[in-house]
């Protein structure tokens, strides 16, 4: 079993071409891309609870369908320039892809990102998507949308470029709850295929799945990992990415839990700290 569908949600904002080249860099050799533009409906771009005459909501409708269109064509165009120059051999929607090279869709899709997200993203191995800029309030739905309502494994991407292979060596947040087995589960064609995988729990942590459980069962299907303890510290993201960086790994795997009030790891106040501070693209499953 491999990782063989990785959704790319793709708009104007500058961090397409990062998150297609992580992609592919976990794609490896072969696989397929889905790349899909979400166009704003005509109803979005009303504001919500307004009371908006006809005349005018037909001219906002008319105006937003004009700067749709420029950036639907825009954004395909740097979509085709990009797969010739990487060489992917596009797919038309609905057709079988190649299983020996690398292919691609392009799609376009009417609606807001995080909801086309949260459809097509459950039937995809892997959902990538950017890590969110806080500052101008960027991605957040859209990466909530995907650790919620999809059920498949998350790969934030961050600003940086990725690594040449992401999956060679991986490190494992362990703290025996719930989503850290879900991401150990949905992440199993990546841990078999890993040169090296970490596993790693906080100094002092209580477990009653430690992380030589998670060795044990690793094992049985003939990965061989070995085992870490980090030092929490006052901040436990912090912990987390620093012992990741220090074993050297290219990317880190653990659970996450989100809801409509906000998101929160399952190490507690790691959430927002992973989410603005990953230097390395992050493997997430809720």
């Amino acid at each position: 079993m491999a990782i063989r569908r990785i959704l790319v949600p793709i708009r104007n904002d500058g961090k397409g071409e990062s998150v297609l080249d992580h992609a592919l860099s976990l794609a490896g050799k072969a696989g397929h891309i889905e790349a899909v533009h979400c166009r704003p409906a005509p109803d979005d771009l009303i504001p919500f609870g307004v009371s908006v005459p006809a005349i005018l909501r037909e001219q906002i409708s008319k105006s937003g369908d004009d700067l749709a269109n420029a950036e639907e064509a825009q954004i395909t165009k740097q979509f085709e320039d990009y797969a010739a120059t990487h060489k992917l051999t596009l797919v038309d929607i609905g057709k079988p892809h190649p299983k020996n090279k690398l292919s691609a869709t392009w799609r376009i899709e009417r609606g807001k990102q995080a909801n086309i997200v949260s459809a097509r993203g459950r039937l995809a191995d892997v959902v990538a998507v950017a890590r969110p800029d806080r500052d101008r309030a960027v991605g957040r739905n859209t990466l909530e949308a995907a650790l919620v309502n999809t059920g498949s494994l998350v790969m934030m991407c961050p600003p940086q470029s990725p690594p040449k292979k992401i999956g060679s060596h991986i490190a494992v947040a362990w703290n025996g709850s719930r989503e850290a087995a879900r991401a150990v589960s949905l992440a199993m064609p990546l841990l078999t295929a890993a040169s090296t995988v970490s596993v790693m729990t906080m100094a002092g942590d209580n477990l009653e799945l430690t992380g030589e459980h998670v060795l044990n069962f690793l094992s049985d299907h003939d990965i061989n990992a070995n085992h870490t303890e980090i030092e929490s510290g006052s901040n436990a993201g912090h912990a987390l990415l620093e012992g990741a960086k220090s074993v050297d790994a290219d990317c880190l795997l653990m659970g996450a839990y989100g809801s409509s009030r906000g998101r929160e790891m399952v190490f507690g106040g790691a959430t927002q700290y992973v989410v603005d501070h990953a230097a390395m693209p992050v493997l997430m499953a809720h």
